[in-house]
C-alpha cells in the first residue's frame, strides 16, 4: 500500500467536504435529529382528557373521582350526562377517556357484592390507548384498596420497582436509542455521496486511469469520514448527559470503541450503495430506506426486540442497529459492561459485520467503466 498515495486522496477528500459544504452536515444533521426526536418522541401519556360520570356521588364515588383529579396523567372534567352524549364527545374527539361509576356503587362494595365502573378510551391509537388504560386501571385498584378497608386484602402483595430508569423518564429511554438511529443514519449518507460523486462529475476516470489499488481508494474515501463522525460520538454522549440529562453508568470506552465500528458498518452500507447507484439522488434515497426505517423499527427503541416473533425477529437481528442499541443502553442505564457475556457477543458481532461490509464493499468495487 502506497501510504503517499493515501494521504493525497485523504486530503482531496477533507478539501472537497470543506469546499461543498458537506462537513456542516456531519455536525448539523445528527444534533438536529437528537433535538428534534429527543423531545418530540414521548411513550408517557400525560393530561389524558377524562370525562367523570358520577351517578352514585357516594363518598367512596367522591374519593376516586378526587384520585383522578389530582394525578398528572389524567385532566378530569365531572359532568353528568347520559351514555350517548359521553360516546359522542369521544367521537368529537373533544375527549380521550370517559368514566362511568353506577348507582348503588359503594352500597355493593360495603356489602361485598360485585361491581362494575364502566371504561370507554379513545382506541384510534392503540400504544396510547393501552398506555391510558393501565394508568385507569392502576387508580382504580389502589384505590380499591385504600378506600374500602372492609374488604379482606389477600395474602400477597406485590411491591414494585423499576430499575435502572426509577424516574420513568422518556429521555433515559429515547435518547441512547437515538445516538444509535444517528450514528446509522448519518455516516452512511455521506460516505453514500462519495463514490456516485465522482461517478456523476466523471472524475472517477482519473481513479480508472490510474495505478491506485481499490484498497488505497476506499481506505482515502472511508477514513476522513471516519475521523469527522468520531467526533460526533462525543458530540452525541455530551449532549444527552448533559442537555437530556440521560445517566451514564458504564464504560467510556466500551461506548466509544462499540460507537467507532458502528460508524464504520455505517459508512460501509453507504459505500456499498454509492458503488452499486449511478446517480446521488438515487444512492440518498437507497440509503435513506435501509437505514431509517431499520433503524426505527428494530432498534429496540420503540418496540422490545423480545416482544418480537417470526420474521420480524430474525429480521431485528440481521441488522446492526439491535447489537450496538444493546450496547448504548448498557452502557448509559445498566453498566455491567463486559462483564456481561451478551455484551461480549454483540461487541463480537460488530466486529465481524466491520469486517464482512468492508470486505464486501472492496469486492464489489470494479476499477472499470461499466
Amino acid at each position: 500500500m502506497n501510504i503517499g498515495v493515501v494521504k493525497a486522496y485523504m486530503l482531496k477528500e477533507f478539501k472537497e467536504l470543506i469546499r461543498s459544504k458537506m462537513i456542516m452536515m456531519v455536525y448539523v444533521m445528527p444534533t438536529m435529529i437528537i433535538i428534534l426526536f429527543g423531545y418530540g418522541i414521548r411513550m408517557e401519556v400525560t393530561h389524558a382528557r377524562t370525562l367523570i360520570i358520577d351517578n352514585d356521588r357516594s363518598k367512596i364515588s367522591h374519593d376516586l373521582t378526587a384520585r383522578f383529579e389530582h394525578s398528572k396523567y389524567f385532566d378530569t372534567t365531572v359532568g353528568w350526562m347520559n351514555e350517548d352524549a359521553a360516546m359522542n364527545r369521544i367521537k368529537a374527539a373533544k375527549t380521550d377517556i370517559v368514566i362511568i361509576i353506577p348507582e348503588s356503587f359503594e352500597k355493593r362494595l360495603l356489602h361485598r357484592q360485585p361491581t362494575e365502573i364502566a371504561v370507554f378510551i379513545d382506541g384510534a391509537f392503540p400504544v396510547r390507548a393501552a398506555t391510558m388504560e393501565n394508568y385507569v386501571k392502576g387508580v382504580v385498584f389502589n384505590a380499591a384498596t385504600q378506600l374500602v378497608p372492609q374488604i379482606p386484602r389477600k395474602l400477597i402483595t406485590i411491591e414494585n420497582r423499576n430499575l435502572f430508569n426509577q424516574a420513568m423518564r422518556d429521555e433515559n429511554a429515547i435518547v441512547p436509542g437515538l445516538i444509535g438511529l444517528i450514528l446509522l443514519v448519518a455516516p452512511a449518507i455521506l460516505s453514500a455521496l462519495l463514490i456516485v460523486k465522482e461517478k456523476e462529475e466523471g472524475t472517477i476516470f482519473s481513479f480508472f486511469s490510474s495505478p491506485v489499488k481499490k484498497s488505497e481508494f476506499i481506505i482515502a474515501k472511508l477514513v476522513p469520514a471516519l475521523l469527522l463522525h468520531s467526533v460526533n460520538i462525543f458530540i452525541l454522549f455530551l449532549w444527552a448527559t448533559w442537555l437530556f440529562e440521560v445517566p451514564f453508568r458504564g464504560s467510556f470506552t466500551l461506548y466509544w470503541f462499540a460507537s467507532e465500528l458502528y460508524v464504520l458498518i455505517s459508512l460501509g452500507v453507504g459505500m456499498m450503495v454509492s458503488i452499486i447507484t449511478r446517480t446521488q439522488i438515487v444512492a440518498i434515497v437507497l440509503t435513506i430506506i435501509i437505514t431509517i426505517i431499520p433503524g426505527f423499527l428494530y432498534s429496540g427503541m420503540l418496540m422490545p426486540i423480545s416482544s418480537m416473533s417470526g420474521e420480524s425477529k430474525i429480521e431485528a437481528h440481521i441488522y446492526p442497529v439491535m447489537y450496538y442499541n444493546h450496547l448504548v443502553y448498557d452502557t448509559f442505564l445498566i453498566g455491567q459492561g463486559l462483564d456481561s457475556p451478551k455484551n461480549q457477543l454483540y461487541l463480537a458481532i460488530l466486529v465481524g459485520y466491520a469486517l464482512f461490509i468492508t470486505l464486501l464493499g472492496s469486492w464489489l468495487m470494479k476499477k472499470e467503466i461499466r
